[in-house]
């Protein structure tokens, strides 16, 4: 895992920054708000309105784990069970995520007791943390994972930018997560470049642009047209 250092974005919520690449796991204009306006706003509030059967979400790049925490939290007045899977290349230890300080910024002690199941659940096996959440966490590369076909509702994608990790943002990338999607689902993600978007393009998604988060004035949502 590189070496990261904790930094406290505009907001008041923390991200982490990693020297050698020069970037931050979040926005620096608010790690809280980008998660609940990109992730959760635009991406799983459309799946759950339209939900007759428990939503499936794939997240690639757990991170800090503050999107799969988010969701958990929504998961407890949701319409329907959430089915979390998500992918990460290089977990990170308690020991830094216990220095994000969370508390400082969700004051419930609930989500502080889930924030650590989180972590603490084993890799590679389905966990249920409520009646209403079941998380399974994948170590390694999205490209070798395999991932079953027409099953997520909702993709968070929410790898490092495409300078900083361009083997994450190919068109075969997003081919295999084209495949992987339910008809009628969406992937969301912070970044809006005309790259990104011909790739999805290339993969056959259905590509718009919408606002983006405090400090970003767009993102994009794709869909997958059932």
């Amino acid at each position: 895992m590189p070496h990261v250092e904790v930094r406290t974005t505009a907001d008041g919520s923390s991200t982490l920054f990693v020297p050698a690449l020069n970037e931050h796991y979040h926005s620096t204009h608010g790690a809280l708000q980008e998660a609940r306006h990109v992730y959760l706003a635009a991406g799983l509030e459309h799946a759950l309105a339209a939900a007759t059967e428990p939503v499936w979400v794939l997240e690639i790049g757990f991170g800090t784990g503050l999107n799969a925490l988010l969701t958990l939290e929504r998961s407890l007045t949701a319409p329907c069970p959430i089915f979390y899977d998500t992918i990460e290349k290089f977990p990170l230890p308690w020991e830094v995520i216990g220095q994000l300080g969370t508390e400082n910024y969700l004051h419930q002690p609930e989500l502080l007791d889930y924030q650590q199941q989180l972590h603490a659940s084993t890799w590679g096996r389905p966990v249920a943390l409520t009646p209403q959440f079941v998380l399974l966490k994948m170590a390694g590369e999205l490209q070798t994972t395999p991932l079953a076909g027409n099953t997520y509702h909702v993709i968070y994608f929410d790898a490092f930018a495409p300078e900083k990790q361009p083997d994450m943002w190919t068109d075969e990338v997003f081919q295999q997560l084209y495949d992987a999607t339910a008809p009628g689902g969406c992937l969301v993600s912070y970044c809006a470049k005309g790259s990104f978007k011909r790739s999805l393009l290339a993969a056959s998604w259905q590509v718009e642009k919408i606002p983006g988060p405090p400090g970003k004035r767009e993102m994009t949502r794709a869909w997958k047209l059932g």
